[in-house]
C-alpha cells in the first residue's frame, strides 16, 4: 500500500485537531496587543516605537532566540512535554500583563510569552510530519497553519469587543485559560520518529553545516522572511493605521479585522497548502506558488495603503489576508523536505528564526521608527509611507523565492 492510499489514524487527526488549537490560541496571545495598541498608547502614552518594541521586540528576542535550541530538543527528546510546559508558560504571561503598570514590566510579560511560544513551532511540525505521509505534509501543515488566521482573527473579534472594558480585562480573559490547554498537550502522545531513507542520510543529526550551507534553503529563509515581514505587518501596525488615517473607532475596526481575517485566512490556509502540492506536481515547485502569492500583494499594499474609498480597501485587504496567510503550509512542507528528517526541527526553527526577525525584530521597528520621524502621530497620512516598507519586502521576498525555485528545479 503506497503512502498516498494508505490511511490515516484517527488519533493523528485528532493530534492534528488539539495542536491546531493550539496554535491558535498561539496566535491569539501573541497578536492580541496589536488591536489594543491604540488603548495602551492613549494610557500610557507611549511613541510608536515604544509599541512596536511591547509588540514585537520584546517578543522576539527569546521567542528566535531560543526557537533554535528547542528545534534541537524537538529532535531528540519529547516533543508533546515541550510544547505543554510552553503553553502554560505563554498563558500564564500573557494574563500577567493585566497588572502591569509601566512599560518595562508590559515588556518583561512579552519576553516570557515569547520563551512559552518558541516551543511551539518545531515541535508541533515535527509531530505532524510522523503522525502524517510525506505526500499529506502542504495539506496537514496547512490545516494546522489555519490557527494562524482563526487566532488573529478572533485576536481582531475579541481585543475589539472586549476593548469596551479595558485592555487589561482583555489579557486577563484571553490569556490564564489557555493553562487548562496545556495539561490536554501534556497528555497526548508521543509518535514514533520517521525513520530516515537512503536519500536522506546525507543528513546526520551532527551535519548540520550542511542545512546552513544549502543555498537554497537560505534563500527561501530570505525570501519568505521579506514575505513575512510585510504579512505580519497587517496585524501589528492595522488598528493603529485605521484608527489614525481613517478615525474608525477600535471596536468597529476589530470587528471587521476579525471577520476579513476569518474569510480570507481560514480557506486560504486550508486550501493554498493543497494548490502549493499541485505546483510541485506539475514541476514548478511550491516555492513558485510563494512568488506568486508575493507578487500578487504589491498592488494590492498601494490600494490598502492609499485609497480612501472603503469599496476599493475591504476587497484589497481581503486578497491581502489570503495571500499573507496562504504560503505558510507551503514553505514548512519545503523546509522539511530541504532538511531531511535528522534536521527537521533545527530546519524548522532556523526558518521561524529568519521570518521572525525580519518581521518583529527589524520590520515592526522600522515602521515605528520611519512613523515617529515622519510625525504621523500630528500628521496622520504620513503612516501610509511609513508602511510602503511592506510592498517592497514583497517584491524583494518574490524576487529571493524565484532565484531559490529555479536553483532547486535546474538539475546540477
Amino acid at each position: 500500500m503506497t503512502e498516498t492510499t494508505e490511511k490515516t489514524p484517527l488519533y493523528s487527526w485528532y493530534a492534528l485537531g488539539l495542536l491546531m488549537f493550539v496554535y491558535i490560541l498561539n496566535f491569539l496571545d501573541r497578536t492580541i496587543i496589536y488591536i489594543l495598541f491604540p488603548l495602551i498608547k492613549k494610557e500610557m502614552e507611549f511613541s510608536d516605537t515604544q509599541l512596536a518594541m511591547l509588540g514585537t521586540t520584546s517578543f522576539v528576542i527569546f521567542y528566535t532566540l531560543l526557537g533554535i535550541p528547542f528545534g534541537r530538543m524537538a529532535d531528540k527528546g519529547s516533543r508533546t512535554k515541550i510544547i505543554a510546559i510552553g503553553v502554560v508558560i505563554w498563558s500564564l504571561f500573557s494574563g500577567l500583563t493585566a497588572f502591569a503598570n509601566d512599560f518595562w514590566t508590559i515588556f518583561f510579560c512579552r519576553v516570557m510569552v515569547g520563551v512559552g511560544e518558541a516551543t511551539l513551532g518545531p515541535a508541533a511540525i515535527s509531530l505532524l510530519a510522523d503522525f502524517f505521509p510525506p505526500a499529506k505534509r502542504a495539506t496537514v501543515t496547512s490545516i494546522y497553519s489555519m490557527g494562524i488566521a482563526i487566532g488573529a482573527g478572533f485576536a481582531a473579534l475579541l481585543g475589539g469587543s472586549l476593548s469596551q472594558y479595558g485592555w487589561r480585562t482583555a489579557f486577563m480573559l484571553i490569556g490564564f485559560p489557555g493553562i487548562i490547554l496545556g495539561a490536554l498537550v501534556y497528555l497526548l502522545k508521543e509518535p514514533a520518529r520517521t525513520i530516515a531513507v537512503a536519500a536522506e542520510s546525507n543528513y546526520s543529526p551532527t551535519d548540520w553545516k550542511r542545512l546552513l550551507t544549502n543555498s537554497t534553503f537560505i534563500l527561501l529563509c530570505l525570501g519568505y522572511a521579506l514575505f513575512g515581514l510585510a504579512t505580519n505587518s497587517i496585524s501589528i501596525w492595522g488598528a493603529v493605521f485605521i484608527s489614525r488615517v481613517h478615525t474608525i473607532d477600535i471596536p468597529t475596526y476589530g470587528f471587521w479585522a476579525g471577520v476579513l481575517t476569518l474569510a480570507a485566512g481560514i480557506p486560504a490556509t486550508l486550501f493554498f497548502g493543497a494548490i502549493a502540492d499541485w505546483f510541485k506536481t506539475k514541476g514548478w515547485g511550491r516555492m513558485m506558488f510563494g512568488v506568486v502569492l508575493c507578487l500578487i500583494s504589491v498592488p494590492l499594499w498601494l490600494v490598502v495603503l492609499f485609497s480612501n474609498n472603503f469599496y476599493f480597501i475591504i476587497p484589497a485587504a481581503f486578497v491581502l489576508v489570503a495571500t499573507g496567510l496562504g504560503w505558510v503550509g507551503a514553505a514548512a512542507a519545503d523546509v522539511t523536505e530541504i532538511a531531511g528528517v535528522n534536521l527537521r526541527g533545527l530546519a524548522v526553527a532556523v526558518f521561524f528564526f529568519a521570518v521572525n526577525i525580519a518581521a518583529y525584530l527589524i520590520g515592526s521597528n522600522l515602521i515605528g521608527l520611519i512613523s515617529d520621524r515622519l510625525g504621523s502621530t500630528m500628521d496622520p497620512t504620513m503612516m501610509r509611507y511609513a508602511l510602503l516598507v511592506c510592498p517592497i519586502a514583497c517584491l524583494l521576498g518574490g524576487i529571493l523565492l524565484l532565484i531559490a525555485s529555479r536553483k532547486r528545479f535546474v538539475p546540477n
